[in-house]
């Protein structure tokens, strides 16, 4: 993957100015079909995940109260862990997105809706709805792209850091929340520009701890403390704990799958100058990717599964994305566009692989094999432990390596 400005083939130089603005009003077409038709039927069913959510969890938490019985320990671990990723991803995420605000209920609303997360709802709504959604997959504009920890695309210089990156990846999905929250708030920006001691700043600051603690006493104090009494405090603050983790780790393969897949597309910070809303379209029909699965796993991602569908309409009612997104597929077809579609192991494995293959230099992981592994062990070696000119040779070095091969038909060509 590269910005496709700088890809020898564009995936989109076939369509002309005329072709994009003509996707784009028969998209606007679709999202305002779902608009004239939402109603009861689409109130009932958030209503109904809802209640589905509550019930589990506080059925779950009451099986908890005995967890020092294992029967009951998995059993309430399972329910609460289900419970949290509904209440995070298909309720959560879809309601602070403003998809069911045109009801007007005041306790469905994304004014007021808050969820079981370490993340402020609000500044979740402007790093992720205002930010993420606005400058999708624009590098240097979308802070989602590897969350300011991880080089996501062979035109950001490699640094020997990213060599960790598959680690600080998988510390980042075991503790999602806590990662969301420090990247909602902006952490690393801040005391990277010495601006901790920022009104703002600790304003923000205050809220997130404040969520944080919250979370952490009722999870952590409260409801182990109810389960004293039958000796289940300790086995209740485990299946807490594991019903977090779970949660984290769901939610962060969702989100890998529907943003890092190799065959994503990135764009450059210019591409956007005076774009139009067809071209906005575009961005997102290349900047996300599907997975493909029952109903019911596409309600435990919130129906991000349908992620294409979820960027180009990201205010519209989650269940009705399955209902469109045959309209959209024959869309993609029509203008001859790839409709990244495929199966949630095959996404993470092809989203992982893009991890690890971007931790490493441009081009180390396609040349290397068993017969010249000792050679580029040593430039490795070389490119993180020398300076600057040491890399940018054997990255020359490494990149003439990769002509050599796809000139042979070894490797695509570049």
């Amino acid at each position: 993957m590269t910005a496709i400005q700088k890809k020898p083939e564009n995936p989109i130089e076939h369509l002309t100015p005329e072709d994009i603005e003509q996707l784009g009003y028969e998209l606007d077409q679709i999202r305002q079909d779902v608009i004239d038709s939402r109603g009861a039927s689409d109130a009932h069913y958030i209503r109904t995940v809802i209640k589905t959510q509550r019930y589990l969890e506080l059925g779950s938490r009451a099986v908890l109260l005995f967890s020092a019985f294992p029967p009951a320990f998995v059993a309430g671990t399972a329910g609460l862990s289900l419970a949290k990723i509904l209440d995070n991803m298909e309720i959560g995420h879809n309601i602070l997105h403003g998809q069911w605000d045109w009801m007007r209920d005041p306790k469905i609303h994304s004014s007021t809706w808050d969820w079981d997360n370490a993340t402020p709802a609000e500044q979740w709504k402007h790093s992720h709805n205002e930010l993420h959604h606005t400058y999708t997959n624009v590098i240097g504009k979308d802070n989602d792209l590897g969350y300011g920890i991880m080089r996501v695309d062979e035109d950001q210089p490699w640094h020997p850091f990213f060599l960790a990156q598959p680690v600080w990846c998988f510390i980042n999905a075991v503790f999602f929340e806590y990662g969301i929250a420090a990247y909602d708030l902006d952490l690393g920006a801040a005391i990277k520009k010495k601006q901790t001691k920022d009104p703002e700043f600790r304003r923000r600051a205050k809220q997130v701890l404040g969520k944080i603690r919250k979370q952490v006493t009722k999870d952590y104090v409260v409801h182990p403390a109810l389960s004293i009494v039958t000796g289940s405090a300790l086995t209740t603050l485990a299946a807490n704990f594991t019903a977090n983790v779970v949660r984290n780790l769901w939610s962060n393969s969702v989100i890998l799958c529907g943003h890092f897949p190799e065959g994503v597309e990135t764009f450059e910070k210019r591409s956007i100058d005076g774009e139009t809303r067809g071209e906005w379209y575009v961005r997102q029909m290349l900047g996300s990717a599907n997975i493909s699965g029952s109903k019911a796993m596409h309600i435990m991602t919130g129906n991000l599964s349908h992620q294409i569908e979820h960027h180009l309409f990201p205010d519209l009612p989650s269940n009705r994305y399955a209902e469109i997104a045959p309209r959209v597929k024959e869309l993609f077809d029509k203008y001859d566009l790839n409709y990244h579609s495929a199966p949630l192991p095959q996404q993470v494995y092809s989203a992982w692989h893009k991890v690890f293959r971007l931790s490493l230099p441009n081009n180390w992981l396609d040349t290397t094999d068993r017969s010249n592994l000792p050679e580029q062990v040593k430039i490795l070696w070389a490119m993180t432990t020398k300076g600057p000119r040491v890399r940018r040779a054997a990255q020359a070095r490494l990149n003439q390596q990769a002509r050599r091969k796809a000139a042979a038909g070894l490797l695509p060509a570049a």
